[in-house]
């Protein structure tokens, strides 16, 4: 158990309250007003889309058919990043699409470590190197990146001797292994990021509610005008009214599109991604090692995250579904790909969990799944249905600003205010500073892992939830992980969290790291959501 901490700076105003996420009022909310804009998916993009709306002064709704970012948005590789291999791409392609996207992310990068600063955090990255001309090229190409990120870089790449790169990874495969170079990109934890954008949204006005699924979309005059929901926890259906009508639902926004228009041609070819969560000591120096070249072409990353260790991804062509699966090829490629970087590979014993993500790809882009560059794609339907379709998490804030533009423009809609969201901070970020988990430690006397994850996970907010609790809340749920049970009740108040999954896979990240531990913690946290306040 970590040391616990005795001092630190004071806590100033991070004591905000927290309001919005009411799931009840704002069922009523829906049904009883005409609104400016009914968002369609509870994601990052949907996510994005209500704050940058409701910001801009329009009213504001938005319906998710199960939890938020259930799907794509909360299984992700957790980095903020421009992409080196699109770098590559645009060099080695002479391709200034490519070159295009890799600044904008890195500009889109810089905004997020500001207006979320608990959420998103530098992260070094290593890229070994087994020859001298490789460690050339490497070099040569993160200098590369660095100048693409120009004033928004995060520190500058430089080269690392064979020591410091063991040093980095000792498991590192030693033969051959002349050094490596480091470069920096960001960190997140992206369902936390998720529920801070709706939180934000919420304060700014916006109609929330998860669990409400769409059934079909409201016609006035031949133009999309709302759509008819299904509330899957009481069973009732009923109509929400908006005067324009975005589809933000990912993977799922063909199925949209054709209740629009029934011969929409696809728009979307999905790939899925399956990662694969160990113990720390496979990232044991607080470092990522980007594998620059897998047997396949592919990039493959090892990263810290979460006080365990994270590898991924796979790019594999599927179809939609809501709750995808890792296959066992799957699993057993990402082993066999460590083994060829790693001294030991891991085996399936030292798998803690598993996920699988869709990616939402452009069909139009696509050659093959693991060359589709990830750029986003808003397309206005027939009858004024707005798709904002692609992209990728770093990017979230710029698809959401074009969006709501297009959506403006479609509409005719009026907004008092212009795009606010590449200054506004978001839910916890007021506030907090560097030392948080110190101050969170000494003034609640909490042990230092506890301290930073909620310092992390929450920001200044945390000093809330551990008031809410009355100092009874800070039994752990599992083991040595963080996660603490005053983390429940605060799911289920202020982040619309209904299930035992809601809050073991998305309000803390438990289920992603430890499978085992989110199945023996599932009965209190059960127990803890069914507690009367």
């Amino acid at each position: 158990m970590a040391a616990r901490v005795h001092a630190g700076p004071e806590l100033g105003d991070g004591f905000r309250p927290v309001s919005g996420m009411d799931r009840a009022e704002n069922l009523v909310r829906l049904q009883r007003k005409q609104f400016d804009l009914l968002v369609i998916g509870g994601g990052a993009t949907g996510a994005g889309v209500a704050l940058d709306a409701a910001t801009r002064g329009l009213s504001v709704a938005l319906v998710e058919r199960d939890d938020f970012a259930s799907g794509t948005s909360s299984r992700s590789t957790k980095l903020v990043h421009g992409g080196v291999r699109y770098l590559e791409a645009a060099l080695t392609q002479f391709d200034r699409a490519q070159f295009h996207l890799v600044r904008e992310a890195l500009a889109e990068r810089a905004i997020l470590l500001r207006i979320a600063p608990h959420l998103v955090h530098p992260l070094r990255t290593v890229v070994p190197a087994y020859s001298p001309v490789q460690a050339i090229f490497y070099r040569v190409g993160l200098w590369l990146y660095d100048r693409a990120a120009g004033k928004a870089a995060i520190g500058r790449s430089h080269f690392l001797s064979r020591k410091k790169m063991l040093a980095s990874f000792p498991r590192l495969r030693r033969r051959g292994l002349v050094g490596g170079v480091a470069y920096y990109d960001g960190q997140f934890d992206d369902a936390r990021m998720a529920i801070a954008l709706l939180v934000t949204a919420a304060r700014a006005g916006a109609a929330i509610v998860n669990r409400a699924e769409i059934t079909s979309l409201l016609q006035n005059a031949g133009r999309i005008a709302g759509g008819c929901v299904y509330d899957r926890l009481s069973g009732r259906t009923f109509e929400v009214r908006a005067r324009a009508v975005v589809n933000a639902t990912g993977p799922g926004s063909d199925a949209l599109r054709r209740m629009e228009n029934p011969d929409a041609a696809p728009l979307l070819a999905p790939s899925r991604g399956t990662h694969l969560a160990f113990d720390r000591t496979w990232a044991p120096r607080g470092d990522g090692l980007l594998i620059p070249k897998t047997s396949d072409g592919r990039v493959l990353f090892l990263l810290p995250w979460q006080g365990c260790s994270i590898a991924g991804t796979t790019d594999i062509a599927t179809e939609p579904s809501p709750s995808p699966e890792p296959s066992n090829g799957e699993i057993d490629y990402l082993l066999g790909q460590l083994g060829e970087w790693l001294e030991q590979a891991p085996d399936r014993a030292a798998v803690r969990a598993t996920w699988a993500g869709l990616r939402p790809l452009i069909a139009a882009n696509a050659v093959r799944t693991a060359d589709v560059v990830r750029e986003h794609h808003v397309e206005v339907g027939p009858k004024g249905l707005v798709t904002i379709a692609g992209g990728k998490w770093t990017t979230y804030r710029l698809m959401a600003e074009e969006t709501v533009d297009r959506a403006i423009q479609t509409a005719a809609l009026t907004a008092h205010d212009p795009c606010r969201t590449r200054d506004l901070v978001l839910a916890g970020a007021e506030g907090f500073h560097e030392q948080w988990a110190e101050a969170l430690a000494a003034r609640h006397h909490l042990d230092g892992d506890i301290a930073d994850h909620l310092a992390q996970a929450y920001g200044a907010l945390a000093e809330n939830l551990l008031a809410e609790s009355g100092g009874n809340g800070t039994r752990r749920l599992a083991g040595n992980h963080p996660y603490i049970e005053a983390e429940v009740g605060w799911a289920r108040r202020h982040e619309m969290a209904i299930t035992a999954d809601d809050v073991l896979a998305r309000r803390t990240r438990l289920a992603f790291l430890d499978a085992a531990a989110a199945v023996a913690a599932r009965p209190r946290v059960e127990e803890l959501l069914a507690a009367p306040d």
